[in-house]
């Protein structure tokens, strides 16, 4: 069974997956390949990538191999933190594309908001953006301060903030700014690892539902109008997060499980983020 995954429009009318497949920490060649082709047929049409993941080229092989038309698939990817500036930007891209065997690039994403240096870089994504090379343009792990300070300088705003987003860490302040500037919010790492999925409240939801703790989760994200990319290497788990479009959560349940969040970071704090490391 092939799941209708619903699209979130973002502001300048590309029509952005709900859900995809991200593929961080799959290995480059067979692993990451197989992983795309089982999303591909369980009806994923989002996958996201980044450089610094260094699969990319597996990713193109895979969507190629696919057999869909090139419009059917929207493709992100990112720039990392060595390749700020704005002709490194531009160069960077360049090798992105080229890796992934595309001729453009739905989602262009700042990977991080390095100090003194992504300013510069997200007028490099600007001018790729108004050239055509890419349909829409973001960043990722962008707080409300960095989103600020973009803004002194940006002839156009992100219309995506890729952050750590789960009811462990219920950034509901960003999400609100975000929505109030039409700046659609997409999560990563939206299963914690698994750390979420033993929550006493979520296996009791589980079992109301009749699905798994994880389905669960992903269905709380889409409750939230966030858009999400679970990771799976996993034939099975990959076809079974996109199980999730045919019930609700109960308001009372939303709010249950809003109340898990403690703040928790599984991944880096973009404050504290070692950018030279």
């Amino acid at each position: 069974m092939k799941h209708s995954i619903p699209t979130v429009k973002l502001y300048n009318n590309v029509e952005m997956p709900q859900l995809g497949l991200g593929v961080y920490k799959a290995e480059e060649g067979n692993e990451v390949e197989e992983a795309v082709q089982a999303a591909i047929e369980s009806g994923y049409r989002s996958i996201d990538t980044a450089s610094f993941y260094g699969n990319e080229k597996g990713v193109g092989k895979a969507i190629e191999a696919s057999g869909l038309p090139r419009k059917d698939v929207f493709l992100t990817t990112k720039l990392w933190n060595d390749d700020h500036g704005y002709e490194q930007t531009l160069k960077a891209f360049e090798k992105s594309r080229l890796q992934l065997s595309v001729d453009y690039i739905d989602l262009y994403l700042l990977h991080w908001p390095v100090p003194n240096k992504f300013e510069e870089s997200w007028k490099a994504l600007e001018k790729l953006y108004q050239e055509g090379f890419v349909r829409a343009i973001g960043v990722s792990n962008f707080h409300q301060s960095h989103l600020e300070q973009l803004s002194q300088t940006m002839q156009i705003k992100p219309m995506v903030n890729q952050v750590e987003f789960h009811p462990l860490l219920f950034q509901e302040e960003l999400l609100e700014y975000c929505r109030m500037r039409d700046i659609q919010l997409q999560s990563w790492r939206p299963l914690t690892r698994g750390h979420l999925l033993e929550e006493p409240i979520i296996r009791k939801l589980a079992e109301k539902y009749e699905k798994t703790p994880a389905q669960i989760v992903l269905r709380w994200h889409i409750e939230q109008g966030v858009a999400t990319i679970p990771k799976s290497v996993t034939p099975a788990r990959i076809h079974s997060n996109a199980d999730i479009f045919d019930f609700r959560l109960e308001s009372e349940d939303i709010i249950a499980i809003n109340q898990l969040n403690q703040g928790q970071r599984f991944g880096p704090h973009p404050d504290t983020f070692d950018y030279n490391g």
